[in-house]
């Protein structure tokens, strides 16, 4: 018996909802806009991001690394980032307009950051992916790299979805 070829191609998200969503998370939340926040891959599967150093960002004034700070709250945006993307691509029978619309009631219930090694650097790329997706609560896993590619911090979020 022959089996049948997969029909499952992966999903791609529009030019509209990568660029609402881009929006929303680099211009709209205040707090991203000031950690200099930027999207630079947005995937169902994984997002990834990208922060510029700069002395506003400063956590230890003789050594110029990173704060731990802006560490948590930027490893925390980006998994909720990722929780959008996961349930984004749930509903993609929905126009991407009302897909955005649905990404009002996330919120962080728990996080954890390991802070492996101080944040030097020029700019840090920052990875999120789900874990898993449920009808109330999704869980995350976060990566927070030097330019160097080094792992500098790992964490791991739980947000309320519904």
């Amino acid at each position: 018996m022959k089996s049948k070829p997969s029909t499952n191609k992966p999903i791609e998200f529009e030019p509209e909802f990568i660029d609402g969503l881009k929006d929303i998370f680099e211009n709209k939340i205040v707090f991203n806009r000031v950690l200099g926040l930027k999207i630079t891959s947005l995937k169902p599967e994984q997002v990834i991001g990208r922060i510029v150093m700069k002395p506003e960002l400063v956590g230890h004034f003789s050594h110029a690394r990173l704060h731990g700070g802006v560490i948590s709250a930027a490893l925390d945006a980006l998994g909720g980032l990722a929780v959008l993307a996961a349930v984004g691509a749930r509903h993609m029978d929905e126009t991407p307009e009302q897909r955005l619309h649905r990404f009002g009631k996330l919120g962080t219930i728990d996080l954890r950051i390991d802070y492996l090694r101080p944040a030097l650097g020029e700019s840090f790329e920052l990875r999120a992916e789900v874990m898993r997706v449920g009808s109330r609560v999704a869980s995350t896993r976060m990566e927070f790299y030097g330019a160097d590619g080094t792992l500098m911090s790992t964490g791991a979020g739980a947000y309320i979805v519904s």
